[in-house]
């Protein structure tokens, strides 16, 4: 589990949650959840006064939760390995 130090220690540094988390291993709402005591899915109400001098982004931070997965849908290793044995299953019909 990352801490909060480290969160912060990178966010010093120049980083975003975004990096911070890529960096830490953890997603980046979690980083910001650490870093600030609150959810990024905006889930949370807090009174300004909750918010002084923490590491809080103004607006949203709705981009910071479920951030979108990397998914590749084509591999060219697969493509050719598919051709290949699309060739051979024909060669043996043939």
């Amino acid at each position: 589990m990352s801490s909060r130090e480290q969160v912060l220690a990178l966010l010093d540094e120049g980083h975003s949650y975004e990096t911070a988390g890529r960096l830490l291993n953890i997603p980046p709402g979690q980083a910001y959840l650490i870093a600030t005591g609150r959810p990024a899915d905006g889930s949370d109400n807090p009174h300004p006064e909750e918010e002084r001098g923490k590491p809080v982004l103004p607006g949203s931070t709705q981009h910071l939760v479920n951030p979108p997965a990397i998914n590749p849908t084509r591999d060219r290793k697969i493509v050719a390995w598919v051709k290949d044995r699309a060739t051979r299953e024909l060669g043996e019909r043939a």
